[in-house]
């Protein structure tokens, strides 16, 4: 079960729920995979809704990574996700918003 107040979030893959969770390493991971050269520029696109499904796919990823997965995203093309397209859309949202959130205020 995942613990927001940790910054994790919870995706069901095939029937198994996955805790996500975006580490320094997966963040680092994610500028590379998505050409952004701050955390700043990566949370701003997402806030302006000009993100793409290749971006959800890799915040999905690197929140997986960090919850300890080992898979990468060929793993995910064949995948059954939980409420689809917009659970993985919903996941990869709160992931960015729950790793920059204060302590304390955390969103659920």
């Amino acid at each position: 079960m995942a613990n927001p107040y940790a910054g994790e979030v919870e995706l069901v893959l095939d029937g198994t729920p996955h805790v996500l969770k975006l580490t320094l390493g997966a963040l680092a991971e994610l500028e590379s995979t998505l050409g952004e050269d701050s955390l700043v520029a990566m949370v701003e696109r997402f806030e302006r809704a000009a993100y793409s499904s290749r971006d959800v796919l890799a915040l999905v990823v690197a929140g997986l990574r960090g919850g300890g997965w080992r898979g990468g995203p060929q793993d995910l093309l064949s995948a059954e996700i939980e409420g689809g397209p917009v659970a993985a859309a919903r996941a990869a949202a709160l992931l960015l918003a729950r790793a920059f959130a204060v302590p304390g205020g955390a969103p659920a």
